[in-house]
């Protein structure tokens, strides 16, 4: 008989893998790009120089001005850093962000990070427990990555096994 966690975590894969082929099918303003530098763990810089904020995950903070590093926040940086750092990623927009040119408040083009293995970089912080789903404004795979969260969370996964419950992270 199959438990309940191995049904879910299923579940997730398999729906995380039919977005990511969707997503496959839909165009793409940057197919090919490579990552030049990580900032923090949802904050990248790709060629030539574009930063890039990652929709729909958070991870704690290691570069604010007015605030402490966080807890995990450089885990969570490092982690990202090996999946990404001088790799070649595919760069996905969401129409959820249209109306503001793809730009955050800080100038920050807002997307989906997809690695040449298919690794869908955005979900994976997540899964991984390195950060949350930031879930203030409306994207594509909302409720996937409120999915994500939670399996994290009920595993104690990342900042999930002590960070969050401390109050140490946003």
């Amino acid at each position: 008989m199959v438990s309940k966690a191995k049904a879910f975590t299923f579940f997730i894969a398999l729906t995380i893998s039919s977005y990511a082929s969707a997503a496959s099918r839909t165009p793409i303003e940057n197919w090919e790009r490579k990552v030049i530098r990580v900032v923090d763990g949802d904050t990248l810089v790709l060629s030539p120089n574009e930063k890039v904020r990652l929709i729909g995950v958070d991870t704690p903070e290691t570069k604010h001005p007015k605030k402490p590093v966080q807890c995990f926040g450089l885990q969570a940086k490092e982690f990202t850093g090996k999946m990404a750092a001088g790799k070649k990623i595919r760069l996905e927009l969401d129409q959820a962000n249209a109306a503001t040119g793809h730009k955050d408040r800080y100038g920050r083009t807002l997307g989906y990070v997809y690695l040449e293995d298919g690794v869908f970089l955005n979900a994976e912080i997540i899964r991984q427990g390195y950060g949350h789903a930031y879930t203030r404004f409306p994207f594509r795979y909302l409720e996937e990555f409120r999915a994500l969260q939670r399996q994290a969370r009920a595993v104690g996964r990342g900042l999930w096994s002590g960070c969050l419950r401390r109050g140490y992270a946003s």
